[in-house]
């Protein structure tokens, strides 16, 4: 069966809507994976039919459809630990208040959910975020407790959100992906379990977060394969020259001295063949 190859809109935020749509239809691409940050507004799509109407007539003359909205900013500010970044992805009457931007997030996250029930989508792509991130390196001492209590805090924030998207009849998938709850192997596999294997959550494959961690993304898509919803095809290339680290030495992506650096499809190390065999 041919399965539709859509493009996360997120990278083209600086498109609007409908020049998007005309660009990617133009491309040849099924669809679109939405950035609700930048190219919907889930608010109008939940409360007028009309809008949601022109929208839906938008990208059927541009023969587009959409395979999944993403939500990753509002998800990521569930989870984390307040600083100044997050303050990038929340309206201005909320920025620098931690409780009122996890709770616009939680608000945000469930009209998503309502969204993608409108608009006939199943899958909604999102980040978790994570109160324990600056713990991965375990100094100053982390305890076993430290780490369990973290996941237990992404459970509880998390539960009123995948009840709501059960109500919508709507599957979540977050990216496994550095700073998130759930960032390599075991990660995933702890966080799926401290949630009882719900099948409310599950993946979105993207093996290039994998791969410069020296994760084997084709061994974690045959372990974790009826978790995945959702896949990224992206690419990563690997630079190990004796100098670079895995971790990035706080150099800007792009940085020919860095370890790794994300690249268009094909131009990396990711074995695709092996993933799609």
């Amino acid at each position: 069966m041919k399965r539709p190859v859509t493009i996360c809109s997120g990278q083209f935020g600086d498109l609007p809507v409908e020049e998007l749509c005309r660009v990617m239809g133009g491309i040849g691409y099924d669809g679109l994976e939405i950035a609700t940050q930048a190219h919907m507004d889930v608010e109008c799509i939940v409360s007028e039919p009309a809008y949601r109407e022109q929208y839906l007539d938008l990208l059927g003359r541009h023969g587009l459809r959409i395979g999944a909205l993403s939500g990753h900013l509002a998800g990521q500010c569930v989870g984390d630990r307040w600083d100044p970044r997050l303050d990038g992805f929340v309206p201005q009457s909320v920025k620098g208040k931690p409780e009122a931007i996890r709770a616009w997030a939680t608000d945000r996250m469930m009209t998503i959910a309502h969204a993608a029930q409108l608009l006939g989508v199943k899958v909604v792509t999102c980040f978790l975020g994570s109160p324990i991130w600056a713990y991965w390196y375990s100094f100053p001492q982390t305890t076993p407790e430290m780490v369990a209590e973290g996941f237990e805090t992404i459970k509880t924030l998390w539960t009123p959100i995948f009840d709501e998207y059960d109500r919508c009849g709507v599957k979540l998938a977050l990216e496994v992906h550095p700073t998130e709850i759930a960032f390599d192997y075991y990660s995933t596999e702890r966080l799926l379990k401290t949630l009882d294997y719900r099948p409310t959550l599950g993946l979105n494959f993207d093996p290039s977060h994998l791969l410069w961690q020296r994760v084997d993304p084709t061994m974690f898509l045959h372990d974790f394969a009826k978790h995945v919803y959702h896949v990224h095809l992206k690419d990563v290339r690997l630079s190990r020259d004796g100098r670079a680290g895995v971790l990035g030495s706080h150099i800007e992506f792009g940085d020919t001295r860095r370890g790794w650096n994300f690249v268009s499809l094909g131009h990396g190390d990711v074995d695709f063949e092996a993933i799609i065999r």
